[in-house]
């Protein structure tokens, strides 16, 4: 018989932006070595009382018992990432309920809302219910932005949204390659084209490439 069991959890689900693109412009050789490399990071920032719980794709899953501890772990997550060169941004949803335990798996509705809330955020963001907000309350190093309420497919109830402010100005300083999706220093891009009077900066010469060939695909896309 298999021991399952009901109990209250935080959840985080993390996701890297942009990761099919970036498995379409790359190959799966090179963004299953980006996948490697988030969990690594994904591991070094874990608090004490989180742990990582599953990897699926890109997808990260962290549950903890405690929601002060899953928002710091999110924090520190996208600042590691931010300081990584050539690598995609994260986006990440934080929801706490109740859960089915079994066999070190988790089940139920508290992990389906997690994921729809990580779906719905940019890169770089960070999201939560209100639930988590109100289990934090007022600390001077967590803040909250009220996002308002969202239907989310399949959820019967609108679900009210919070950005945690995470003070990621990766997304101030770098650009995006319109073709893998990945951010980089203008400064540092290996390529750099102009099209219509436009700047564009590429990870690689390949992406250069591949946008010189089909520019209109590329900036539709983006």
């Amino acid at each position: 018989m298999v021991d399952s069991k009901e109990i209250d959890i935080v959840l985080l689900v993390s996701d890297l932006s942009g990761y099919t693109a970036l498995t379409e412009a790359h190959g799966n050789v090179s963004a299953a070595k980006v996948v490697n490399r988030y969990t690594k990071i994904a591991e070094e920032a874990l608090y004490e009382g989180t742990r990582l719980i599953e990897r699926v794709g890109d997808e990260i899953i962290i549950a903890g018992a405690d929601a002060t501890d899953i928002i710091k772990t999110a924090l520190k997550l996208v600042h590691k990432i931010e300081e990584e060169p050539f690598f995609p941004t994260v986006h990440a949803g934080i929801h706490a309920g109740k859960v089915l335990e079994q066999e070190g798996h988790y089940y139920g509705s508290a992990l389906n809302i997690a994921s729809r809330v990580a779906s719905h955020a940019q890169g770089c963001q960070i999201l939560c219910t209100k639930v988590v907000a109100e289990m934090v309350g007022e600390m001077q190093d967590i803040k909250f932005r009220a996002i308002g309420e969202i239907n989310f497919k399949n959820i019967f109830e609108p679900v009210a949204l919070f950005e945690i402010i995470t003070d990621c100005r990766k997304l101030e300083m770098n650009v995006l390659d319109p073709v893998c999706r990945m951010l980089i220093s203008p400064e540092s891009a290996p390529a750099h084209l102009t099209f219509k009077d436009n700047n564009y900066y590429f990870c690689s010469f390949e992406c250069a490439q591949k946008f010189a060939s089909q520019p209109k695909l590329f900036i539709k896309n983006n």
